[in-house]
């Protein structure tokens, strides 16, 4: 069991993220600008003794299998949920009881000190956070630089962080995004997490950065409970849909079982 601080919480990756580390029973701090507007986030999954909390709507997923690095070879997952395993909802706030697993806190993660304060005594972080209210080019960058800054403060040096497709490579040293026709809105979006990469790069860190296949993620999926790793290109399946779900449980993955180190990572069906 690790204590996981998930940086963008609220959002749609964040929240599942939130939702799949507290079901396999890691504590869980949620960080987002700012609480009151996410009163449910840290009420909705609970583990009181002997039970396991599961996302409404889903079973707890039964062993499944998952990818080994390069080459999309299949493995066994060794989560298992534990004896007496049932649904847990809990409206509202999430009580200040004994066995507790998410916990919301207020926190910025552009900048170091508050990255610092929310990582201290933790084990892994995760960044799914993102603004789009903020130049690409200005917030991935910055909120890098705090990452680096405030992880090393706190003295977590594992990062896990979410990524995007059109980064991968099409063919040997030709990303997706620099190909001709690509989208210039969604290249100046790229180009942030490509700045942001960089930083990572340039850091102590042990990072992996998660990147999904270019393609709109389902919002609405359940997932599939599997996934393939398939290094730095983009997948033959490139266009094949894929779930926010199944990207938590490859971020959740990454942060139990620590499988690549300060790479980029393409995650697909």
């Amino acid at each position: 069991m690790s204590r996981i601080v998930v940086f963008g919480a609220g959002g749609r990756a964040g929240r599942r993220v939130v939702a799949e580390a507290a079901r396999r029973g890691h504590e869980v701090t949620a960080v987002v600008r700012t609480p009151d507007r996410h009163p449910d986030l840290a009420g909705e999954w609970a583990r009181n003794p002997g039970r396991h909390p599961e996302p409404a709507g889903e079973q707890v997923r039964e062993p499944g299998r998952h990818p080994e690095p390069d080459g999309g070879q299949v493995r066994e997952s060794s989560w298992r949920p534990e004896p007496g395993v049932e649904r847990v909802r809990v409206t509202g706030r999430y009580p200040d009881v004994d066995g507790g697993r998410v916990r919301v806190v207020a926190g910025d993660v552009t900048d170091a000190g508050s990255v610092a304060e929310a990582a201290a005594g933790h084990d892994v972080a995760v960044q799914v956070a993102a603004r789009l209210d903020v130049p690409a080019r200005d917030f991935f960058p910055a909120a890098a630089r705090a990452l680096v800054d405030g992880l090393a403060g706190a003295g977590v040096s594992r990062l896990v962080a979410l990524g995007i497709g059109s980064l991968l490579e099409v063919a040997p040293g030709v990303r997706l995004v620099d190909t001709p026709g690509f989208p210039a809105d969604a290249r100046t979006f790229s180009l942030g997490h490509a700045a942001e990469l960089e930083v990572f790069e340039g850091s102590a860190l042990d990072w992996v950065v998660i990147a999904p296949p270019p393609v709109i993620l389902d919002a609405e999926s359940p997932g599939t409970g599997r996934y393939r790793v398939g290094g730095n290109r983009v997948p033959a399946e490139g266009g094949a849909a894929f779930s926010y779900a199944d990207v938590a449980r490859a971020i959740v993955d990454e942060a139990e079982r620590p499988a690549h180190h300060r790479v980029q990572v393409a995650v697909f069906t």
